[in-house]
């Protein structure tokens, strides 16, 4: 693997203003890494010579952030990882994996104290990823969901055991309201445990209700927001087009075709545009305006999409996935040398923004038309 620092396709930013590493702002998602998953069976999986060769891409090109989970491909993400970090200094990279959901046994028997967020499940399942990614530590352990089932305390205090213990360098969470996260931040505040730094939750052009709870709480408090799924399951390609005929054949193989398969198990990949994208003029309109935004640079829908996340300036880094070697470098053509202006980003907020529901107009209606003025830049 080269080192030619002229090539570099990433910038490097701290992972919020409470944690002491620096990340690409591009992180390499390996959910698709290694054989299907007995539980979610996503399309798209690559097998380990050519996650391999994504990786080894992704590091000469300045990558320095890769997220996995116990759970992708049943573990085997994880391990793929730790046979490709026996080439390179650990300290280089930064790895991040989570807990929360449970593997299953041999004979897909769900395992019931390996799921959630007891002591028990964490102490078990980041001793599992400790061994199948080959390593001491882990940069960033998120907890991957919030787990109704358990005191947050117990949770907390868990997670502050293992980062003291030198096990985990930093806490981050995942899937969680707006409330979750500021109880969170509060406890571990008030109890004295060491502080979560970083939320990694989806936030794409087409998925920003986050921005009603989530992202205020995110700047007022100092986490790190780290984005998954920029393109929404494909969806912000480019690939599908208005007049195409043929749609139902470029589906094959998409997130979005996996889908369609299972509407109701499946629904949080891409709905609510399985059904009813192709006639959804808002939708239509924004693609418009990313391949026109495209021409102009010379880049791709893909890295427009890409490109207007990063310039959100509370997210630190964004998750990307590839199923080979072109389609990342592809989406890292989105992570330098050149940006959006201010009228393209706010073109874009404009075409994306989302209606809130009737039910949450109050009170967000009233807070931000009394914080109007009162907007500060952390």
């Amino acid at each position: 693997m080269s080192s030619d620092k002229s090539k570099l396709s990433v910038e490097y930013n701290w992972l919020g203003p409470n944690c002491g590493i620096k990340v690409s702002n591009l992180c390499l998602g390996t959910m698709t890494f290694g054989e299907p998953n007995k539980r979610f069976e996503f399309p798209g999986n690559t097998d380990p010579a050519q996650s391999q060769a994504i990786m080894d891409r992704y590091y000469e090109l300045g990558g320095n952030f890769l997220d996995t989970a116990n759970i992708y491909s049943d573990g085997r993400s994880e391990e793929i990882i730790g046979d490709w970090m026996k080439k390179i200094d650990r300290s280089h990279i930064v790895v991040a994996t989570k807990a929360r959901f449970g593997t299953l046994a041999e004979d897909g028997r769900d395992l019931p104290n390996e799921t959630g967020l007891s002591r028990g499940a964490i102490l078990y399942n980041l001793k599992n990823s400790l061994k199948r990614l080959g390593t001491d530590y882990i940069d960033l352990y998120y907890s991957h969901g919030w787990d109704s089932g358990v005191k947050l305390e117990e949770t907390l205090r868990t997670f502050d055991d293992i980062v003291r213990s030198g096990k985990v360098r930093y806490i981050g969470v995942s899937n969680v309201t707006g409330a979750q996260l500021q109880k969170i931040t509060d406890y571990n505040k008030f109890m004295g445990f060491n502080a979560a730094v970083c939320l990694q939750q989806e936030y794409n052009l087409l998925e920003r209700t986050s921005e009603i709870e989530i992202i205020p709480t995110v700047k007022s408090e100092g986490w790190a927001l780290v984005p998954y799924s920029p393109l929404k399951g494909g969806l912000l390609t480019g690939k599908f087009k208005r007049d195409d005929h043929e749609v139902d054949k470029s589906l094959a193989g998409t997130r979005l075709a996996w889908t369609a398969e299972k509407p109701k198990e499946r629904a949080f990949s891409v709905a609510p545009y399985v059904e009813n994208f192709r006639e959804n003029e808002n939708f239509w309109k924004l693609m418009d305006a990313t391949s026109d935004i495209g021409k102009q640079y010379g880049k791709t829908q893909t890295q427009v999409a890409i490109r207007w996340a990063l310039q959100k300036d509370f997210i630190s880094s964004v998750i990307i996935g590839a199923k080979s070697v072109q389609q990342l470098e592809d989406n890292m053509g989105a992570g330098t040398g050149w940006s959006l202006t201010d009228h393209q980003m706010k073109q874009l907020d404009d075409l994306s923004a989302f209606t809130k529901p009737q039910g949450a107009l109050y009170p967000y209606s009233f807070i931000d038309m009394v914080n109007s003025d009162r907007v500060r830049k952390f």
